[in-house]
């Protein structure tokens, strides 16, 4: 079995009777390809989240966009009530209130279809090296 990197997709392919969703969706490879691309989506958004300690604030609204991306990563934590995180949060809403807010941008769709295909991609060309070894480790077995 190729490793690689992402445990929910091999676990799947590894256990496949086990798998619920895969019975659920069917055997088109869909969803796993979906699962694995969202993967990849999260693996360069965790990658760019950990090169923002890296990067030097130059202003005041730097620093309110280090600390948005700090407080909305706060959902992976176990509780965001404990220290630091409401003290960071009060943090941001103080320089705010003397700054004040960060622009709303809004992503473009065609930016935001070409990402997912992107990911798309890189994930049905890991799903099918998955199942091709699969099945070359069963003909295996069988032979």
């Amino acid at each position: 079995m190729v490793n690689t990197g992402n445990w929910g997709l091999t676990a799947d392919l590894r256990n496949r009777a086990e798998s619920q969703a895969g019975h659920a969706i069917g055997d088109s490879g869909a969803y796993a390809i979906a699962r694995e691309a969202e993967v990849f989506a999260m693996t360069e958004a965790l990658r760019l989240q950990d090169s923002i300690p890296e990067v030097a604030a130059k202003s005041i609204m730097g620093i309110i966009a280090k600390l948005e991306m700090i407080v909305g990563a706060d959902r992976d934590i176990g509780d965001p009530t404990d220290f630091p995180w409401p003290h960071i949060a009060s943090v941001m809403r103080d320089l705010k209130a003397i700054a004040g807010d960060l622009p709303r941008g809004r992503r473009s769709r065609a930016r935001t279809r070409g990402n997912v295909a992107k990911h798309w991609d890189s994930a049905a060309k890991v799903v099918a090296a998955l199942e091709e070894e699969s099945a070359l480790e069963h003909r295996g077995q069988r032979g």
